[in-house]
């Protein structure tokens, strides 16, 4: 064994290593022979076979490949489950629990495989705690290849013969590789459920002790909106190897990495109410979250419990409605009680219900459901007045459209959240004497949800839940079990670089699947197509560092802009993998995009087409051009903080645009702002293992000069406020009308930042911003926002520490939205 360990581990280059494969098959024979004899615990056992706890360090089950294991996991203090696990894992995250509401003591506590042919789990004190139910002479359990926990009568076939029992068929929380999800089963993680409801839809379900709600797919929409059917009644779905979840109600998903060979994957509907693909890191053991069903943590329902309110900055956080305060102070999901007398009480009549009661406006926030009446087309003062006569109405959610609006009075105030993506307000009935300024109440939630996929995983339980202590008297058995384990990963690796090296055709069935439709109309575009919709790129819509933009016309008569990027790092697969994640990306004040092609060299892009050019030629345009009005320029500046903030706070995947600039601001017909290019930075090369889930490193600086943050030239990783810094030199040109970078001194000096701040500060101190305003406008504007805007900008051009977030911008700007054309709002 010596003589193996020190040959695979001396020096050699690739060739060598390419001569001495044909020997590699021997020693990997020799060596699973070596760790199954003495190393290993083995796949299946007989009848009469027991595994205590004091003994968890050893499982009592291994898959006969090593990819799964099945024994104790500790589920907290003295507490233990018995559960199957990806054995690679660092932190063994159960994907199959027997109990996972009953654990067992550390002490006395066993799983014996009994003489009768039951699996049981037993509590210190000899009690049962949980049984297969199964029983006959000659049974035996074993864990198979794929996972799967199996009871057969038949120990001599493959993988067992007639099964008896399954942990496939009993599901927890989780779902591996090719284990389905059906009608008659479910995934469950407290008080939500992911399952197949009676209309044949996968739905995700928020059953609490109070109320219960579905809240995906969007229950806003119905069935086919969501691009679902219900007319296939087989009801099952399946995760399988290649990273695809398929559904039987037309609902597919991928992994950002689908494709890749060898990842070990999970889907685990999460303690927070997500369903999320995790896959296995190999050099870590750490899992990474490579799809999500819900890309805003607060659409989840049953975050913050009743009169609460979720609200997402970036983490999730609860807050109680104005006039309420917490129930249980150590428990969000008590929700929130009122300190006021009950205003669904009709007991006073005596007065009019606007001598009774008012209204308290919460902007950007809604309560999902529990609707008394629903009304459209109506106006605030007529929905407003339909609540206060309402007796068993709390509040009324408005929100406006063209003049009018849609009115949802509400009986309770459940799921509430807020966003500044939501067009509408909540407002709360509330007695007229009731100030509710005096008292708030907030707090942070115990539970945190990132953008970034890299970020720590969301468990239940201490940060030692899933954490294996080992006893002393086992050392030299671990330390022999993870040298040999040592010795295979060189040899697989050196057999992977084989693999590589060699010119092996691509698998047709990988290629095919490059051309899928990723999701809705994103797809996969051809060079030919794409030549022939620009007429051989003909006509340029804008050039900028990351390429040229031309128009084009697909064969259905719909335009787009067809983008061809400039130096885009990295072959055909990574970039199919980034465009999954952009692709995915919809938002209001984004530009869309609805597809890309990958061939060869040719690397482009294909957006959605916005007819009125880019910000910067109607902001710094030549005279001939009409003067942008003030409410364009403030719906101008909001709108692009709200498509930042949903990049930065409410996507799938933590994304930096790196060049925000008044160029990649596009303006649709009504001036509505949409901003592009963002995701360009994540296909230029990043340095390995530079991010820390807040920040990244890029191989080479971007953006345009007079835009970029200081940081980009002091070589520190790089996170989103290098778009704060952008936006809020973009929101001064937008008051100003002109380049910052081109202002100079008197004496015909470029003015530097420091100077330029400095002015600002003096601004904002005196509150005179007449003189800084574009003198285009003549007067014609507002100028409470134009201090709020110069107010903005000038903390966003501060140090890195002290700029606020997108999401705090986008707030700031929304508090002066409409002042003066809607007094009822203030």
């Amino acid at each position: 064994m010596a003589d193996i360990l020190s040959f695979v581990s001396m020096p050699a280059n690739h060739c060598r290593m390419l001569r001495i494969l044909p020997r590699l098959t021997f020693l990997v024979s020799l060596l699973s022979l070596l760790l199954h004899s003495s190393a290993s615990a083995p796949h299946t056992l007989g009848a009469g076979s027991s595994l205590s706890v004091e003994d968890h360090a050893r499982p009592f089950l291994v898959s006969p490949d090593g990819t799964f294991s099945c024994g104790f996991l500790e589920a907290g203090d003295n507490a233990f489950s018995f559960s199957v696990w990806y054995s690679d894992a660092v932190n063994k995250t159960a994907v199959w629990t027997a109990n996972p509401d009953a654990a067992v003591n550390g002490r006395g506590s066993r799983i014996s495989f009994r003489d009768d042919g039951g699996l049981v789990l037993t509590g210190a004190n000899g009690t049962t705690v949980w049984k297969s139910k199964t029983s006959g002479a000659g049974l035996s359990v074993s864990l198979l290849n794929s996972g799967n926990l199996v009871i057969s009568d038949d120990p001599s076939s493959t993988g067992g013969g007639r099964t008896l029992w399954q942990s496939f068929d009993w599901p927890v929380d989780t779902l591996v590789p090719s284990q389905r999800l059906t009608k008659d089963t479910t995934l469950v993680s407290r008080y939500f459920i992911l399952y197949y409801d009676n209309d044949n839809v996968l739905r995700l379900r928020y059953d609490g002790p109070d109320i219960s709600s579905i809240y995906w797919p969007n229950p806003e929409d119905g069935v086919f909106p969501n691009g679902r059917t219900s007319y296939n009644s087989s009801r099952v779905a399946v995760l399988d190897d290649a990273g695809v979840f398929l559904s039987s109600d037309n609902l597919r998903v991928v992994a950002s990495d689908l494709g890749v060979p060898g990842v070990k994957r999970r889907l685990t509907i999460d303690p927070d109410g997500d369903v999320r693909i995790y896959s296995l890191d190999p050099s870590t053991g750490g899992w990474t979250v490579t799809w999500a069903a819900m890309a805003q943590a607060c659409s989840v329902h049953g975050q913050c419990g009743r009169n609460a309110i979720c609200v997402y900055r970036p983490s999730l956080s609860c807050l109680c409605a104005p006039g309420h305060e917490m129930v249980d102070r150590h428990d969000w999901r008590q929700g929130c009680k009122p300190m006021f007398s009950d205003t669904t009480n009709c007991s006073q009549a005596a007065l009019p219900p606007e001598q009774r009661f008012k209204f308290v406006e919460v902007p950007h926030t809604d309560f999902f459901g529990y609707d008394v009446a629903y009304n459209t087309s109506v106006t605030f003062e007529h929905c407003k007045k339909l609540c206060l006569e309402m007796c068993s109405c709390a509040a009324f959610s408005y929100r406006p459209f063209e003049g009018l609006g849609k009115c949802f009075p509400k009986g309770f105030l459940y799921n509430g959240y807020t966003s500044p993506n939501f067009n509408g307000n909540i407002y709360l009935k509330v007695p007229i004497g009731f100030d509710p300024s005096a008292r708030s109440v907030s707090a942070r939630s115990s539970q945190g949800l990132a953008c970034d996929p890299d970020g720590p995983e969301i468990v239940q339980g201490t940060p030692d839940t899933f954490r294996t202590s080992r006893g002393n008297d086992k050392w030299s058995y671990l330390f022999a079990f993870a040298g040999v384990l040592g010795v295979l990963d060189l040899i697989f690796i050196a057999t992977g670089w084989w693999f590589l090296s060699s010119q092996q055709s691509i698998p047709s069935s990988l290629e095919e699947a490059g051309y899928r439709m990723v999701r809705g109309q994103f797809r996969r575009f051809t060079y030919r197509e794409l030549k022939d919709a620009t007429g051989n790129f003909k006509e340029e819509l804008g050039r900028g560092g990351s390429g040229v933009v031309y128009r084009g016309v697909l064969d259905k008569g719909k335009v787009v802009a067809v983008k061809k990027l400039a130096n885009v790092a990295g072959g055909d697969d990574e970039f199919w993998a980034e465009m999954t994640l952009i692709g995915r990306i919809n938002h209001m004040n984004l530009v869309r995009i609805w597809g890309f092609c990958s061939q060869g060299k040719h690397k482009l892009l294909v957006y959605e087409y916005v007819e009125n050019e880019s910000l910067d030629r109607h902001l710094f345009g030549t005279e001939d051009r009409t003067t942008l009005p003030w409410r364009e320029r403030y719906r101008i500046a909001l709108g692009t903080a709200r498509g930042l903030a949903y990049l930065h706070h409410e996507c799938l995947e933590w994304v930096i645009h790196c060049d925000v600039k008044p160029e990649n601001i596009l303006l649709t017909r009504e001036f509505d702002p949409k901003v592009a290019d963002f995701g360009l930075a994540k296909l230029c090369k990043r340095d390995a293992g530079a991010g820390d889930g807040d920040s990244m490193r890029l191989s080479r600086m971007r953006g345009t000069a007079g835009y970029m943050a200081p940081e980009w030239a002091l070589n520190v990783p790089i996170n989103a406020k290098v778009d704060v810094y952008s936006y809020g030199i973009v929101l001064l040109e937008i008051v100003m009308g002109c380049r910052v970078c081109d202002q100079i001194t008197a004496g015909g000096e470029r003015l530097e930042m420091s100077q330029i701040a400095q002015a600002l500060r003096q601004v904002v101190a005196s509150g005179d911003v007449v003189p800084l305003v574009d003198g285009r406008l003549q007067g014609q504007f507002n100028p409470r926002q134009a201090l709020q805007m110069v107010r903005v900008s000038l903390s966003c051009i501060e140090d890195r520490a002290n700029r606020p977030t997108m999401d705090d911008v986008a707030k700031a700007l929304t508090a002066c939205d409409d002042e003066d054309e809607h007094p009822a709002y203030k």
